[in-house]
């Protein structure tokens, strides 16, 4: 038993030799950024801690939670089209901002999944497109400067499929929109302001500023399997058909300022 014992330490050791970075290799560990893009990876969790953004190439595998801290940057403006997959959360700190996806078309699904929730805790802002979230999508409260201090920020949450619920609140910025998604659970939109006028066309110099976006809080082409509730925003929630907007269809009750938003 002894020989036996020595000879598969022996083969093991040969093996560990032979094969460097193969089936033997270290797994891998949590990542972290502070500034700079991220390339291709896996990680066992992921935390961001100041201005980072994701290669257009890069396939990004976290296999644990996404971390954007208070103050973060990850993906400004969803501007990168990697692929992204986390299996865990999403969390997003105070005056955070995340981008993930909108790297497909108008109408259709990405690469980009979620196996958790994304929650966020007055961020300055998300830009959620294309993407697939296995449970809830949350975010409460946060505000984004108006001008003259910094440009205005939207909040757009677009094409996405939602097997939780979506819940938008007591956020404060430019211009909002929930717009063709399909979400299983509830859809909540309620105390949102638009803070800021959009710019006016070019060359008509005007640049944007404080005051509503009326424009804005458009809630409009979802398919929601529960309830849709729209309550204290400004402007009110709408279906704006210069966007190409359509009233959305609700299987539950549709209340508040959506009450007359669905077919």
């Amino acid at each position: 038993m002894r020989r036996r014992i020595l000879l598969l330490g022996t083969v093991v050791a040969l093996l560990a030799m032979a094969l460097p970075g193969s089936a033997l290799a270290k797994p891998p560990g949590p990542g972290t950024c502070s500034s700079g893009s991220i390339g291709t990876g896996t990680w066992t969790g992921f935390t961001v801690t100041g201005t980072c953004t994701i290669a257009d190439s890069a396939t990004v595998q976290i296999n644990g939670n996404l971390i954007v801290a208070n103050g973060a940057v990850l993906n400004d403006h969803a501007a990168s089209k990697a692929k992204v997959h986390v299996s865990g959360d999403v969390l997003v700190g105070r005056g955070a901002i995340l981008g993930l996806g909108y790297n497909a078309a108008e109408g259709t699904l990405g690469p980009d999944t979620v196996g958790g929730s994304i929650v966020a805790m007055q961020p300055l802002t998300l830009y959620l497109g294309n993407l697939t979230v296995g449970g809830n999508v949350i975010s409460m409260g946060g505000a984004s400067p108006m001008p003259p201090a910094a440009a205005a920020r939207n909040f757009p949450i677009k094409d996405n499929t939602i097997i939780g619920n979506l819940i938008i609140q007591g956020w404060q910025g430019g211009w909002l929109g929930v717009i063709r998604n399909d979400v299983d659970g509830n859809v909540i939109v309620n105390k949102n302001v638009s803070l800021s006028t959009p710019p006016g066309p070019p060359g008509s110099g005007e640049l944007g500023g404080p005051g509503m976006d009326k424009d804005s809080t458009e809630v409009m082409t979802n398919t929601i399997s529960g309830n849709l509730v729209c309550l204290g925003n400004t402007p009110a929630a709408q279906v704006n058909p210069t966007d190409k907007g359509q009233p959305n269809v609700v299987a539950g009750k549709a209340s508040g300022e959506c009450s007359g938003l669905t077919k």
